[in-house]
C-alpha cells in the first residue's frame, strides 16, 4: 500500500497508546480516514477529541475484540461511515504478570481471548471482505519482543504473542496471492498506559491469582516502559513499512544479542543430529518436513 491518502483504516485499541499513535500519524500525516475501536469508551472520547479540534476525518467504535459478532457489526458500521477498510491494525492488547503457578483460568483466558482472538477476529473479519473487493489490502498485526524472548512471569503474555507471531508468518504467506500485505510489530519497551491493563479486564474474567488495582504495582510495571519508544515515533516507523509492504517491524536492535543467542542455541540443537542415521536416510530421498531446506 503505497499511497495510503484518502484510504480507510481500522484501528483496534485505538484510543490509546499504540493504537492512538497508529490513528494519529495514519490520519494527520498520512491522509487516511480512520476507525477507532477500543474497549474503553473513556480512552475513545478523549482520543476522538485529538481529530474532532483538527477538523480530521475520525470515527470512534466502542467494541470488545473477543466478540466476534460485535466485531461483525463494527465492520458494517466502519464501512456505512468511510467507505471499504483496506488497513486493518490489530493493535489491541493487555498484559498481567506473575508466576504460572498463581495463574487461574481467567486470567489465562482474558489474556489469549483480547490478545490472539482479538486478532483472530479482525482476521477473520476483513479479511474475506478485503479478498471479496479483489482490490487488495494490508494487516499490521501487533505481538511483542516477547514473540521471542522469554522471561519469568510472562508465559501467559508469551503464549499469546507467540501465537500472534506464527499466525501473522503463515497469513504472510497464505494473503499473497490476493495482494494483501500483512506487517508484524514486535514492540519493546513503549511509553503506554499498558501498566493498566487490569482496569479494562470485563467482570467475566473476574477470578485472578494476580494482582488488581494496585497502584503501587501500576508504578513498578510503569517504570519498565516510561523511557520506551513514543507511540507517535512508533508509528511513523509502522507507517513506513505498510509503504513498503515490511512484514518484519522491529525496531528495537537492543534485542539483537538476545535473538543471536537464543537462535544459535536452537541451530546447535539441530546441528547435534546431523550425523543421525535416519536423518541421512531421509537426505538421501529428498524428504522431509515440507518448507525444510539443506
Amino acid at each position: 500500500m503505497r499511497n495510503l491518502s484518502g484510504k480507510v483504516a481500522f484501528i483496534t485499541g485505538g484510543g490509546s497508546g499504540i493504537g492512538f499513535g497508529q490513528a494519529q500519524v495514519l490520519c494527520a500525516e498520512a491522509g487516511m480516514r480512520v476507525v477507532l475501536a477500543d474497549i474503553r469508551q473513556d480512552h475513545l472520547d478523549e482520543a476522538l477529541q485529538y481529530f474532532k479540534v483538527r477538523g480530521l476525518p475520525a470515527h470512534a467504535i466502542r467494541l470488545d475484540t473477543t466478540d466476534r459478532q460485535a466485531y461483525e457489526s463494527a465492520a458494517d458500521e466502519a464501512e456505512r461511515v468511510f467507505g471499504p477498510v483496506e488497513l486493518l491494525c490489530n493493535t489491541a492488547g493487555v498484559s498481567q504478570f506473575g508466576p504460572i503457578e498463581q495463574a487461574t483460568a481467567d486470567d489465562w483466558n482474558w489474556q489469549l481471548d483480547v490478545n490472539f482472538k482479538g486478532v483472530l477476529n479482525g482476521v477473520q473479519t476483513f479479511m474475506p471482505r478485503m479478498i471479496k473487493r479483489g482490490t487488495g489490502g494490508h494487516i499490521v498485526n501487533t505481538a511483542s519482543m516477547s514473540a521471542f524472548v522469554p522471561l519469568p512471569n510472562t508465559a501467559i503474555y508469551c503464549t499469546t504473542k507467540y501465537a500472534v507471531r506464527g499466525f501473522s508468518e503463515c497469513l504472510r504467506i497464505e494473503l499473497e496471492k490476493h495482494d494483501i500485505g500483512v506487517s508484524l510489530l514486535c514492540p519493546g519497551a513503549v511509553n503506554t498506559n499498558i501498566d493498566k491493563s487490569v482496569l479494562s479486564r470485563p467482570e467475566r474474567y473476574a477470578q485472578t491469582g494476580y494482582y488488581g488495582a494496585d497502584p503501587e504495582t501500576f508504578r513498578r510495571l510503569k517504570s519498565v516502559i516510561a523511557d520506551g519508544i513514543d507511540p507517535v515515533d512508533l508509528a511513523r516507523i509502522v507507517r513506513e513499512a505498510i509503504e513498503r509492504n515490511d512484514f518484519w517491524i522491529l525496531p528495537f536492535p537492543e534485542f539483537i544479542p538476545t535473538i543471536e543467542r537464543y537462535y544459535a542455541e536452537v541451530v546447535a540443537a539441530m546441528r547435534r543430529y546431523e550425523n543421525d542415521v535416519d536423518y541421512q536416510r531421509r537426505k538421501k530421498l529428498g524428504k522431509g518436513m515440507p518448507g525444510a531446506r539443506d
